[in-house]
């Protein structure tokens, strides 16, 4: 989280004292915290720490993973959008079936099978963030939609500790101003290389794998579906409101911070 106060913060920003506009920040707020659940600790301990499962990823394997991503991404990216074209959206719980069965097919052949399905669990889940930004009313086809669904694919992962990017995201701080879909894309393919990486570790072994692969991939989608849902609803929230979204993100952000302060929360840090 970054040094600056609350107090500092908010002082750039114009003061919120619509009513209604705090309560549609606190059940943000709460849905990014839940996002960050029970079943996302339970996988964060899968095989230990983050990078202790990266470690088990062959040596050419690791080398290759931002590439990899990249790959996947822009791949995906276009199928994810023709799809929309020709099969109705589904809605949240048939996206994550499809991601689970998918996940436990290609842990089912271990280490080359999840690295086979891991292109398409890329695809299913940017298509289930595009769905979730035309429920909010935004065109899943223009530009800028593109942009916000990739910084959305961008946020930690259930498998990784926050480090602060998350919460920069939903304030834009990629700015829209002069990127470019494959600039965004190059930019956050390291980031995801490490998610991805640490999936596939986890697949590696087969039959096991397919355990873990149907459990992560129901994970994953659950919760970038919670996080398009925040992302979305704070540019939702600007465009209805008129307000800026930056402060609106700075509202949500404080909100966020109060809920993970209230003793015996068992929530996912944001920003820390």
């Amino acid at each position: 989280m970054p040094a600056t106060s609350i107090s500092s913060r908010q002082a750039i920003l114009p003061p919120i004292d619509d009513p209604s506009v705090h309560v549609q920040i606190d059940k943000l707020a709460r849905r990014y915290v839940d996002a960050g659940g029970l079943i996302m600790e339970m996988l964060a301990s899968v095989g230990g720490s983050a990078q202790g499962l990266v470690d088990r990823l062959p040596g050419f394997v690791r080398k290759r993973m931002d590439r990899i991503t990249l790959v996947a991404l822009n791949r995906a990216f276009d199928a994810a959008t023709r799809s929309r074209r020709y099969v109705r959206d589904r809605g949240d719980w048939f996206n994550r079936l499809a991601s689970t069965v998918s996940g436990a097919a290609g842990g089912m052949a271990g280490l080359p099978g999840a690295m086979v399905e891991l292109p398409l669990t890329v695809t299913m889940l940017l298509r289930a963030i595009l769905e979730i930004a035309a429920e909010h009313g935004l065109d899943p086809e223009s530009e800028e939609v593109r942009m916000e669904a990739l910084r959305v694919f961008a946020a930690a992962g259930p498998m990784s500790e926050d480090d602060g990017t998350d919460l920069g995201l939903l304030a834009a701080k990629l700015s829209i101003t002069g990127q470019t879909v494959q600039g965004i894309i190059a930019r956050i393919a390291p980031r995801l290389s490490l998610v991805l990486g640490q999936k596939l570790a986890a697949q590696a072994t087969p039959v096991f794998g397919a355990m873990a692969g149907a459990s992560i991939n129901f994970a994953f989608a659950g919760y970038y579906q919670e996080i398009a849902r925040v992302h979305f609803g704070i540019l939702r929230l600007a465009r209805e409101t008129g307000l800026p979204r930056e402060a609106l993100t700075e509202l949500l952000r404080d909100r966020i911070e109060q809920l993970q302060s209230q003793p015996g929360a068992k929530v996912r840090k944001a920003g820390s």
